[in-house]
């Protein structure tokens, strides 16, 4: 039988592209999110994720009128992927930015855990690392950012995915869930590379994304490797491509934007300053779009 996923926020920048990648190895998936997928295959249902009641009932009820048929009753979802959120500051007022993010994310993972699901994945983010939305000019502790970093933004939306981390985190000791946080970069959808020339001739324009990137195929990828890897309690991952976004080499770029900041380690000339490592050591992640397929450097 199909693996079934719920899946929040499916109609977002990065679910739509996250969610064909699913369905293609061979999943069912139901989306939560106010506005359906028009994707084959996929389920819709209208729920608000602040309202614990909706979460609990979607994550309890049947997804479609065909599922009427079997006779079985509701059959119960095998993981539970949570990128629904407002997408960034600035949308809303910040109050209403943390609310939506860290009330949504509680409301998710409590309902999933409480009705015995044992994989959620979650959308935290780059923003977490306190340089996307600072306040001014922000240097970092120490380069390349890893799960290792003492996270610390100054901002409504990077506060509240710390916290749906801790939310996550507390989760998982509770009740034995595996509970994955991913820390999302800049997403790139395929037809956005046709920007890349720009942020190459223009590098200040990609520093508060450390001029990392995730090509949003690449974290359908991501998430497939999350769902089946079992037995990991509670992680963080970076979820970024493998490579820096400049001309300039990574120890080149990092003198010139971030001076004194210390290095964990040595670079790689086309290093990424946001850090993969752990997603390709412990996931296996291997990415398949290298932004130089698409742009000539």
């Amino acid at each position: 039988m199909k693996k079934r996923i719920l899946f929040t926020g499916g109609a977002g920048k990065a679910g739509r592209h996250v969610i064909p990648w699913l369905i293609d190895k061979g999943y069912q998936v139901h989306n939560i999110d106010l506005t359906p997928l028009d994707v084959p295959g996929v389920t819709n249902l209208s729920a608000d994720i602040t309202d614990s009641g909706q979460m609990f009932n979607a994550l309890s009820m049947h997804t479609d009128f065909a599922e009427l048929e079997h006779g079985r009753g509701v059959q119960p979802f095998d993981a539970v992927v949570h990128f629904a959120a407002l997408a960034r500051i600035l949308i809303k007022p910040d109050n209403e930015t943390f609310r939506v993010n860290a009330i949504g994310t509680y409301n998710v993972i409590e309902a999933a855990v409480k009705l015995g699901i044992k994989k959620v994945i979650i959308a935290s983010s780059e923003t977490t690392y306190g340089i996307c939305f600072a306040e001014g000019d922000k240097q970092p502790h120490y380069l390349p950012f890893d799960e290792e970093y003492d996270v610390d933004p100054m901002d409504s939306y990077g506060l509240s995915k710390v916290v749906n981390e801790k939310t996550a985190r507390a989760f998982a000791a509770r009740t034995g869930a595996d509970i994955y946080a991913l820390r999302i970069g800049n997403v790139i959808e395929p037809h956005e590379y046709e920007n890349f020339p720009g942020y190459l001739d223009h590098p200040e324009t990609r520093l508060r994304n450390a001029w990392s990137y995730i090509d949003a195929r690449d974290l359908g990828q991501i998430v497939h490797r999350c769902i089946e890897k079992n037995g990991l309690g509670f992680q963080v991952f970076n979820a970024v491509n493998d490579t820096i976004t400049t001309r300039e080499t990574a120890t080149e770029i990092a003198s010139r934007f971030f001076p004194g900041v210390p290095l964990k380690h040595e670079l790689k000339p086309r290093e990424a300053l946001i850090s993969n490592q752990k997603i390709r050591d412990v996931l296996g992640f291997e990415e398949e779009h290298d932004w130089r397929k698409y742009v000539d450097a």
